[in-house]
C-alpha cells in the first residue's frame, strides 16, 4: 500500500485489524487535510483577547469547529459533520492529489485514505488500475461520501468505511499521539512502501486542531520507524491560503538499516 497523510503515501502489509475491504495489499494511504487557518499566535503564548476576536472574525468556521471538538470529546468531529462545520472540506479533490493522478505519478494497486471526509480524493484517484478505500471517523461523513459518489461511473473502484483508529490527519490528532500514528504507518505498510505527506499548517500558531506542524515533527516520529525523506518541497499547487505554509514530502523506509 502507499499512504498519503496530511498527506501520506506507502505500500504496506495490512494488519489483522485492517478492514477486509482494504486487505490484503494497499498501494496508497492518503489523508490530507484542507483546513484553512491564516492567523498565527505567538510561539508558546496564548493569543490576547483582541487577537482571539480577530481570529474568530476572520475564520469563524474554524473557531466553531474547535469549540465543537473541545466540548464534545467523544463526538466532536461527528457534530462538525452533522452541523456542516467542515472548514477542511474544499468541495473538490485536493489539487496536488488530482495532479499526481492525472500525470501518472500515483502508484497503481490498492489505496487507503484515512480521514477521507466527503471522499473527493478517493473518487479522484479511483480507476481500473487503482482501488481506493476511504475511511472516516464520522458516520455522517461516510454517508455523504457514499451519497455523492454512488452513481459515478468509477464507483466499482472505491469503497467507503467508517473506522475509528487513526483515521484523522497528522495535524488533527493531538501532538502527543503522533508517535502512535507513525507506529501504525510502520505496522501497516509494506517494507518497500512510500509515504507521501502534505505537511500543513507550517506555522507558529497556538492550539488546534489543526495543530502546527513542521518537517522536523514528521522526522521525529518517522525516523525511529525506519522512514527517511526522499524529497521535501514546497507544494506549488497549494490553495491560496496555504501557499508558503505547506510542503509535499515523499518518505521511504531506509533499507540500509535492515542490511546492517
Amino acid at each position: 500500500m502507499r499512504l498519503l497523510s496530511s498527506v501520506s503515501w506507502v505500500p504496506f502489509s495490512v494488519a489483522s485489524s485492517t478492514p477486509k475491504a482494504a486487505a490484503p495489499y494497499m498501494q496508497l494511504w492518503i489523508g490530507a487535510t484542507n483546513l484553512r487557518m491564516d492567523k498565527k499566535g505567538e510561539e508558546g503564548k496564548e493569543p490576547s483577547a483582541k487577537a482571539r476576536e480577530a481570529i474568530v472574525e476572520f475564520m469563524p468556521e474554524v473557531h466553531q469547529m474547535q469549540q465543537l471538538v473541545a466540548t464534545e470529546t467523544s463526538g466532536g468531529w461527528e457534530k462538525c459533520w452533522e452541523q456542516g462545520v467542515t472548514p477542511w472540506d474544499l468541495g473538490r479533490p485536493t489539487p496536488i492529489i488530482l495532479h499526481l493522478h492525472q500525470t501518472g505519478a500515483l502508484p497503481k494497486g490498492r489505496a487507503l485514505v484515512p480521514g477521507c471526509g466527503s471522499g473527493y480524493d478517493v473518487v479522484a484517484m479511483a480507476c481500473s488500475e487503482r482501488h481506493v478505500v476511504g475511511l472516516d471517523f464520522s458516520h455522517t461523513a461516510i454517508e455523504k461520501a457514499i451519497e455523492l459518489s454512488s452513481s459515478l461511473p468509477n464507483s466499482s473502484y472505491f469503497t467507503f468505511l467508517k473506522a475509528d483508529f487513526f483515521t484523522w490527519f497528522f495535524c488533527a490528532i493531538e501532538p502527543e499521539m503522533r508517535s502512535r500514528w507513525a507506529c501504525k504507518v510502520q505496522e501497516m505498510l509494506k517494507p518497500d512502501g512510500e509515504l507521501l505527506t502534505l505537511i500543513f499548517p507550517i506555522s507558529d500558531h497556538v492550539g488546534g486542531p489543526p495543530y502546527k506542524v513542521s518537517v522536523s515533527d514528521y522526522e521525529e516520529v518517522l525516523h525511529p520507524m525506519g522512514f527517511k525523506a526522499v524529497t521535501i518541497v514546497d507544494n506549488e499547487l497549494a490553495i491560496g491560503a496555504r501557499k508558503g505554509r505547506e510542503k509535499f514530502g515523499r518518505w521511504r523506509r531506509d533499507t540500509t538499516q535492515s542490511l546492517l
